[in-house]
């Protein structure tokens, strides 16, 4: 009886064992999921996310901010912003003057404002409307200040202007020249 019961642990050993990744084997799938993302394989890109996703501890730290910058990518161009967002949330939290990040961020919290960038007719803004506006503003500042864009500045005037913010608005130029001094465009593995 024991002789079974112990059988019976080994070969459940053996079959853990056997679907554990080793950290080896997670950095060759997110080679291989770099790969497939640039060679335009979205599908395949996406099954070695999830099999990436259950094991991101196994990646060094730079490492799994490049996948998650690259995953949050690949669910921005499929549209599928609830997704990318919180992953460009790590990445920024992580890398704070990776400012590519902070512009994903800033106009995907903006995606569901129809307009954002066009003057409010009424004189008073909704509270959801304030609440992302000022969620989406850092997010912008940062990535104009590192990357002046003459787009990105105006929807950002457009914005203190929509929602009121005098202060804010007269600031804005004391703002960018400090963020300026900190600027990453490109991650690092």
């Amino acid at each position: 009886m024991l002789r079974k019961i112990l059988m019976v642990i080994i070969l459940l050993m053996s079959v853990t064992l056997a679907h554990a990744q080793t950290a080896e084997d997670t950095y060759n799938k997110y080679l291989d999921f770099n790969l497939a993302r640039l060679q335009g394989e979205q599908d395949k890109a996406m099954d070695l996310s999830r099999q990436i996703m259950q094991d991101t501890a196994k990646l060094s730290a730079k490492v799994k901010i490049n996948f998650f910058n690259s995953l949050a990518k690949l669910y921005e161009d499929d549209n599928q912003s609830v997704n990318a967002i919180p992953l460009y949330e790590r990445v920024v939290a992580a890398e704070p003057d990776y400012y590519v990040a902070h512009r994903a961020l800033g106009y995907l919290y903006l995606k569901n404002i129809p307009d954002a960038d066009k003057p409010l007719n009424s004189p008073s803004a909704d509270a959801e409307y304030i609440k992302t506006v000022k969620k989406a503003l850092p997010q912008l500042e940062k990535a104009q200040a590192c990357d002046a864009d003459d787009n990105t500045l105006a929807l950002i005037k457009t914005l203190y202007k929509n929602i009121g913010d005098d202060v804010g608005l007269s600031a804005l130029d004391k703002r960018l020249k400090a963020l300026k001094g900190k600027c990453e465009d490109i991650l690092g593995d």
